[in-house]
């Protein structure tokens, strides 16, 4: 019998919806929310009412009765947790909702618990972008009050390897893979038989520039800018994840525009574009030593891994390290389907929410 699975992705202006039946897409709808409609909420909670109404009224208007088996929900910035699926509890929705950062995927595990309610099916969580594996070396920086933060591209990157493995006849925990996800953000990640053991913070200035973010840069020279008296702390922060990288520097945040200039001659487009390829191949050798130089293969991901200019860059500075393969774009419905169709059938184990910060502070 087959599985039917509802999937939850809501995004800044949109919430995307997808019923699967096991892993065959049957339906999807991305619902358009107005940044006028958004504006009117001062906070992303007072969104809830508003969001959960549009998916009633979404799945009512394609007569899709609340019969599922599971409802997964995009997981939001939640305390750190290793990365797998998770049951939404009452535990999970207090933290999503008094999440020290707002975001609109804070509001998916709600809306997916109250469906799941109506269906009397569970409802679950996958791989969040706080998916923290990281090993304890991997955690310390220079400076103690400055420890490394694993938030990255989780979902993304874990459902393409097990994608990888699948079709090569292995499973994904028996691989060490490094898994190169080329977005508006990058991340770079080391996946050692099945955890994610070291990967750049591709949220807040860590690693490779990107199409919008600044990636590691000269921390003394930070410092002085930062007392320079030029900058606000909201401008600088700005400076660091949103208005940096590419479009910092080319005033576009687009590649396949910047590939184009190249190609018309424009020198200063190639220079700024091989210098984010060449930040994204020295974190790549990175990993290669994270996984002991004993790596299986290195996947590139994202909507940038689609331009051939990129992957045969990339090609060229890391294949001798081991095999490139090209998974281009980015499936999170999918990949959420794919976790929750585990879950039902067992091959993927169900958890609990428990972060890190519970298990350093027992409870009395």
């Amino acid at each position: 019998m087959l599985m039917k699975i509802l999937v939850i992705n809501p995004g800044s202006t949109s919430t995307k919806l997808a019923v699967y039946e096991d892993d065959v897409l049957v339906w999807r709808e991305s619902l358009y929310h107005s940044a006028e409609e958004v504006a009117g909420f001062r906070h992303i909670n007072e969104q809830y009412d508003y969001r959960r109404q549009h998916v009633h009224e979404a799945l009512e208007k394609a007569g899709i009765p609340l019969r599922f088996d599971a409802v997964i929900a995009r997981g939001g910035l939640l305390k750190p947790i290793p990365g797998g699926v998770y049951l939404v509890d009452e535990r999970v929705k207090q933290d999503l909702w008094n999440a020290s950062m707002e975001h609109a995927s804070n509001l998916a595990a709600w809306i997916a618990d109250e469906i799941a309610q109506q269906a009397g099916c569970p409802a679950y969580i996958a791989d969040p972008v706080v998916t923290d594996e990281l090993r304890e070396e991997a955690r310390i920086s220079g400076v103690p009050e400055l420890p490394r933060i694993s938030i990255f591209h989780a979902l993304n990157s874990r459902a393409v390897s097990r994608r990888y493995a699948a079709r090569i006849g292995k499973k994904y925990e028996e691989m060490n893979l490094i898994v190169v996800h080329l977005g508006g953000g990058i991340s770079v990640s080391a996946h050692q038989y099945g955890r994610v053991v070291d990967v750049n913070n591709a949220l807040n200035g860590e690693g490779p520039f990107s199409p919008e973010r600044a990636g590691t840069v000269p921390a003394r020279q930070l410092v002085d800018l930062c007392f320079s008296g030029k900058y606000t702390h909201r401008e600088l922060c700005r400076m660091l994840n949103g208005r940096g990288g590419l479009v910092a520097h080319l005033g576009t945040t687009d590649v396949p525009t910047i590939i184009r200039g190249i190609h018309a001659g424009e020198i200063h487009y190639k220079r700024v574009l091989d210098a984010m390829l060449y930040t994204v191949a020295k974190q790549i050798g990175a990993m290669h030593v994270a996984l002991h130089c004993a790596t299986d293969a290195i996947i590139l991901t994202g909507g940038i891994a689609y331009n051939e200019y990129c992957t045969d860059a990339l090609r060229g500075w890391v294949e001798s390290l081991a095999p490139v393969e090209i998974i281009p774009g980015e499936d999170e419905m999918g990949a959420l389907a794919m976790n929750a169709l585990g879950a039902l059938n067992g091959e993927l184990t169900v958890q609990r929410y428990c972060p890190k910060q519970d298990e350093e502070i027992p409870e009395k």
